[in-house]
């Protein structure tokens, strides 16, 4: 058998890939701290992060707390209560304020700077869910109800317009360079486009044979839009032109969140399953799963902040092992 020094290099790199991973080495994801959460119960939902103030926030939803941590020390900085389910969350980086969409009361409530003041209330958003900001405009885009997108004046500080939807509104995507939005309507096997001018839906792209259409992330200069489903478990490529379908690549079952890394041309795939799923963007057109990182079971809540250069994973208590947030700096 030939030595190491003597392989072709092609061999050589997956030698050095195996490796890694027999090692239980992530090679496109490295840990960096582990910020516990104790005392925080059942799943959680969504994140937000402040890039200029390096908190991140994430919605407890089955603790019905919005959790508040500082990234750089690992230090948890608040645990804000008195919330009902609470689902989508943002951060306004202008008022350095922090909205939270809560499920089960269907309110949307704004809290101000460090303090986490309670300043407004929004109402009359039945199971309120994901939410998105528009920088651009200054509005904010909340899903809702058995099939609605609200939309909130700059400030949020009120309700300006309802754009009706065939179904509940899981994950979506706005366009920076254009004025569409991309829902993901599962319950009605679709995907919904918005126009944001128009505030209507403008085209509807069936998910028939892959379902259960929770996450969505988008790739705006390659006009691609990746759908993560649940029945079967798979990741979806669909041109952003005409909805047509690109390409399709086997994933871990139970995916929650997923986030396109332009840089690196990766997807990450959060997946209830117990592992975060990587997926290598060889072209627009051509897709392969890199790695496939154990995390835990019912850890399906992530978020990848370009700016900060992180990917964190939420991971609920299981048994005796609490609550945290695992931190990850993506490699090259």
């Amino acid at each position: 058998m030939a030595g190491i020094d003597t392989m072709k290099p092609a061999f050589l790199a997956l030698f050095c890939l195996l490796s890694l991973a027999a090692a239980g080495e992530s090679v496109s994801l490295k840990l960096t701290k582990t910020i516990p959460l104790p005392g925080v119960r059942g799943r959680f939902d969504h994140f937000a992060v402040d890039v200029k103030g390096h908190r991140l926030f994430v919605a407890a939803l089955g603790n019905d707390t919005l959790e508040s941590v500082e990234v750089a020390t690992g230090k948890r900085l608040q645990s804000i209560t008195g919330l009902h389910m609470p689902t989508g969350v943002v951060h306004y980086t202008a008022s350095n304020e922090i909205g939270v969409a809560n499920g089960t009361d269907g309110t949307f409530k704004v809290f101000g700077d460090s303090a986490y003041k309670l300043v407004r209330t929004l109402g009359s958003l039945d199971d309120a869910d994901n939410v998105r900001f528009d920088a651009k405009s200054g509005l904010t885009y909340v899903g809702y109800g058995s099939g609605a997108m609200a939309v909130f004046d700059a400030g949020a500080t009120k309700q300006t317009a309802s754009i009706p939807l065939s179904a509940h509104p899981e994950s979506f995507q706005l366009e920076a360079a254009g004025t569409r939005i991309f829902v993901n309507l599962p319950d009605a096997k679709q995907v919904a486009v918005i126009d944001r001018e128009k505030q209507a839906v403008v085209a509807k792209w069936p998910m028939t044979k892959f379902r259960a259409n929770f996450p969505l992330a988008l790739d705006e200069t390659n006009h691609r839009l990746f759908v993560g489903c649940r029945q079967p478990a798979r990741l979806v490529v669909l041109d952003t032109s005409d909805g047509k379908l690109v390409a399709d690549l086997a994933l871990s079952g139970d995916i929650d969140d997923l986030f396109y890394d332009a840089k690196r041309k990766r997807l990450y795939a959060s997946c209830g399953e117990g592992f975060v799923d990587v997926v290598e963007q060889r072209d627009a057109d051509v897709y392969r799963l890199r790695e496939r990182i154990p995390t835990r079971s019912g850890a399906r809540t992530s978020f990848f902040s370009a700016e900060l250069g992180e990917f964190y994973l939420a991971v609920p208590e299981r048994g005796t092992r609490e609550a945290e947030i695992r931190v990850f700096q993506p490699q090259e």
